[in-house]
């Protein structure tokens, strides 16, 4: 079906300006922008994707990875393929790059309500715009997060952070969780490997934050291009700062994948070395990812020091909480409205 996409404007000689995500494209008449899923149709805009689901599962939240909302319980995530961003290292390419190479965008139509009803089925908590990238797919993500929020499901995004400052006020009030990738403190790693930016996602997280929303942060740490130090430390100090000492970080480990088969595994030891710069930057909360067993993705009281939670890999071991509290100090860990 043909879906007329929303947040767009006609410019002059038949051009349109998608004003979906910071790169503004300007798209001239059967053209599409940078994600290959929105088209200009002699004069509007339409989304290539609102009816292109191509992946719909039940994950732990934790997979997201959200440790600091809804934990324990299921999400039901779904993606659509496109991607606003390039980026060499792309963990889902196969569904993420094939529109922004010309492929055929391949998918079935799941009416959100259906998608709705298969989340209740399930047992899940929320509903997770995932996988690719769900601002490419903002019409189905927008009009199925209005209806989960009637049909008490919470909304999670799991994101690139490159969006437009009008797409974040329209999902304001939709979305309650987000997980963004925060690739990179140089604008020069953007450009070259995500062919983006690293301003929009900066300011993009602070307006997120301002929205209210529930935010953890994800860094993929690949060796020799974004794990010195300096700019570990950059990162870390950027989310005490701008984002509160309480934002968990998670810093992943990277496996070699789509164009970036040079680059061997992150060691454990480079992890440790982000999660330790993480924690004397003052982040109370740094998780090592895509290692289970490192011992580091527990939560840990930073108040008394005691292990509120155990986990190994996507799952829950023991959960010592009592209403998101820390049983020996009573120090809030995790805010009861996001337990």
């Amino acid at each position: 079906m043909t879906k007329t996409a929303l947040l767009w404007r006609a410019l002059e000689d038949g051009v349109l300006q998608c004003q979906l995500c910071a790169h503004f494209c300007r798209i001239a008449d059967k053209e599409r922008g940078q994600c290959g899923v929105r088209e200009n149709r002699e004069g509007t805009l339409v989304s290539l994707s609102y009816d292109k689901v191509a992946a719909l599962n039940l994950d732990p939240v934790e997979k997201k990875p959200l440790f600091h909302f809804l934990p324990g319980t299921t999400t039901l995530s779904l993606g659509t393929p496109g991607c606003n961003l390039a980026c060499t290292f792309c963990q889902n390419a196969s569904l993420a790059q094939p529109p922004r190479q010309g492929l055929p965008v391949q998918g079935e139509f799941v009416p959100p309500k259906d998608i709705i009803r298969a989340a209740h089925a399930s047992g899940a908590a929320s509903i997770a715009y995932t996988y690719s990238e769900p601002t490419i797919f903002f019409e189905l993500m927008a009009e199925t997060a209005t209806l989960a929020l009637g049909a008490g499901l919470a909304n999670i995004m799991v994101s690139n952070g490159f969006q437009s400052p009008q797409c974040l006020d329209e999902l304001g009030g939709l979305i309650q969780a987000a997980n963004i990738d925060l690739k990179s403190f140089s604008d020069d790693f953007y450009r070259d490997i995500c062919s983006a930016r690293l301003g929009p996602v900066l300011k993009n997280l602070v307006h997120m934050k301002r929205l209210g929303w529930h935010l953890e942060v994800t860094t993929l740490v690949i060796p020799d291009l974004n794990d010195s130090d300096a700019e570990l430390t950059d990162i870390a100090r950027f989310l005490r700062t701008e984002l509160g000492a309480d934002t968990p970080w998670h810093v992943s480990r990277f496996h070699p994948c789509h164009r970036m088969h040079d680059h061997a595994p992150t060691p454990l030891d480079t992890l440790k070395r982000a999660y330790d710069i993480g924690r004397a930057e003052g982040l109370q909360y740094v998780f090592v990812g895509n290692v289970p067993g490192s011992g580091l993705e527990d939560t840990v009281c930073r108040g008394c020091g005691l292990t509120v939670v155990e986990r190994s890999g996507f799952s829950i071991l023991r959960d010592r909480l009592r209403k998101g509290l820390c049983p020996d100090c009573g120090l809030t860990i995790i805010k009861p409205q996001h337990l």
